[in-house]
């Protein structure tokens, strides 16, 4: 049974930092790209990064425009888990945070259906 397990939410200041992490099981990981996802209220959920297979595509990553130079993704096969840091946080990435992993071993965009509980985070003063 594939499943997805994110963590690291949390209240964070304006310009502040924090780091989410991601445990997947029931898969062989480093065969799929994972990717992060957000959903702030009455939005829809949106991709914000992704990370490639090491072994079969060199963990080549991806960003979304928002967080592109404040958001790095990273994975550790070892623990199968994949981590979003988060810096210079603003108000608007503010948001449930949740995990997925892609249909094959690229970011090519297609995920599959596989949502863990996500976790939150808050940016407020």
């Amino acid at each position: 049974q594939v499943q997805f397990v994110e963590s690291g939410g949390g209240l964070v200041q304006p310009g502040g930092s924090l780091r989410l992490s991601c445990e997947a099981s029931g898969f062989r990981f480093d065969d799929y790209a994972i990717g992060w996802f957000r959903q702030a209220p009455g939005k829809e959920r949106e991709e914000i990064s992704c990370i490639s297979s090491i072994n079969r595509g060199g963990g080549t990553t991806t960003y979304a425009d928002s967080v592109k130079g404040r958001f790095t993704i990273s994975r550790d096969n070892a623990k199968n888990t994949v981590y979003l840091q988060m810096d210079s946080l603003k108000p608007e990435d503010a948001a449930v945070y949740y995990c997925a992993p892609a249909s094959t071993w690229i970011c090519d965009g297609f995920y599959l259906e596989v949502w863990g509980q996500g976790t939150l985070v808050t940016v407020s003063s």
